[in-house]
């Protein structure tokens, strides 16, 4: 099985229906759709024509099946079943390890793929190879380049690229995030207070998360803001980083960084500009551990005497890559990439400046701390 999660429209049904278009036989189903769950919980063995001989494997493709209290338990009897007589595609917009109701385990049993919003490479690259980490510069048109930081990566938005549209599909979606997906997943009742977080977060975008001083404002405990955040991660609103602190004695420990999935959402340029790479890194970190490439992880690096750089990118427990954002090229060099170089021991060190033309040259044949293109760099990713 594959399980394929991602933010409420980010394009997850139209690439499930895409793959259908590979089999002969395909069935979508949709556990929002009551015809399509009194289905799910028919008998699905005549519908697939898993009870005659057939030249190829017959498609399940089960969209939002996690809302279904019991899916995990349903998944593994099916998989089970039909091992080898049925390939299954579940979608859904929330984590499936956030819902843990379903008993028996799926270890062993499935695939997990993140589906984030479109990216710079994502819009150069056609023949992306999945086989290497870092793609050829290509230089992506600067009005695709403006629209994308201006609306966002989900695709809908993106491409009707109108300022009215996207302030009815922001408010709409924002809405059916909270008070239909969490409502009804989650036990959560302060709805309004849920929606004061969201406008907190958007506004402290890229900042360390102060747990309390955020429970304060929000008049709750800490505990339940802690659990707030973890539901908001789940539903990719947004993410976490934490610090990196190994081999550096003063750096912080603790505290994350919470920056949003829709970096459209963040009014303020500075914040928006650092989530907007945040969000091509953790894409980048993502697919690579997905398809088998390693292990990788997202973190920033501050030490308790304020010596900071904004992003490092870890592979297999090892720090790899440092990045430092700013929004212009003439910023002078920070001399902390350097230092944190030195004693992370990273390969790579890159000051990404938003405001850069495209240069169509390989940032990674550098191992020493360097300005890059924003437009360049990111276009090396996914």
């Amino acid at each position: 099985m594959v399980f394929v999660s991602g933010a409420r429209q980010v394009g997850k049904t139209t690439l499930a229906k895409q793959i259908a278009q590979n089999f002969s036989v395909a069935i979508y189903l949709n556990w929002d759709d009551i015809e399509h769950r009194q289905i799910i919980l028919g008998d699905l063995v005549d519908l697939l024509g898993l009870n005659q001989l057939n030249t190829g494997l017959p498609l399940l493709i089960l969209d939002e099946l996690h809302k279904f209290a019991d899916w995990k338990s349903f998944l593994k009897g099916l998989f089970d079943r039909f091992e080898g007589r049925l390939a299954i595609l579940v979608t859904g917009s929330a984590r499936m390890d956030v819902f843990r109701k379903g008993g028996d385990s799926l270890m062993g049993r499935y695939f997990n793929y993140r589906l984030h919003p479109l990216s710079v490479a994502e819009l150069v690259h056609s023949d992306w190879n999945t086989d290497q980490l870092i793609q050829a510069p290509k230089a992506l048109a600067a009005e695709s380049f403006d629209l994308l930081f201006k609306f966002g990566g989900f695709p809908e938005v993106f491409v009707k690229a109108d300022s009215k549209f996207y302030k009815r599909w922001r408010r709409l979606r924002q809405q059916q995030l909270i008070r239909e997906d969490i409502r009804d997943a989650t036990r959560v009742q302060e709805i309004a207070q849920l929606e004061m977080l969201v406008v907190l977060l958007e506004q402290q975008a890229g900042q360390i998360t102060k747990y309390s001083t955020l429970a304060k404002q929000l008049r709750v405990s800490v505990d339940t803001v802690r659990r707030w955040l973890d539901i908001l991660e789940g539903f990719y609103y947004c993410y976490r980083i934490r610090p990196w602190y190994q081999n550096i004695s003063t750096a912080l420990r603790k505290e994350p960084k919470t920056y949003l999935w829709d970096w459209s959402n963040i009014s303020e340029p500075g914040a928006k500009v650092e989530n907007f790479i945040a969000s091509h890194l953790l894409k980048a970190v993502h697919a690579w551990t997905d398809i088998g490439l390693g292990e990788f992880n997202l973190h920033y690096l501050r030490t308790k005497d304020q010596k900071e750089v904004d992003f490092l990118v870890s592979k297999d427990q090892k720090a790899w890559l440092l990045v430092e954002v700013k929004n212009s090229m003439k910023a002078k060099l920070n001399p902390n990439l350097a230092w944190f170089q030195t004693k992370t021991e990273a390969k790579y060190a890159f000051q990404v400046a938003m405001d850069a033309e495209f240069v169509e040259a390989d940032c990674f044949q550098h191992t020493t701390p360097i300005k890059v293109p924003a437009r360049t760099f990111l276009s090396q990713l996914l």
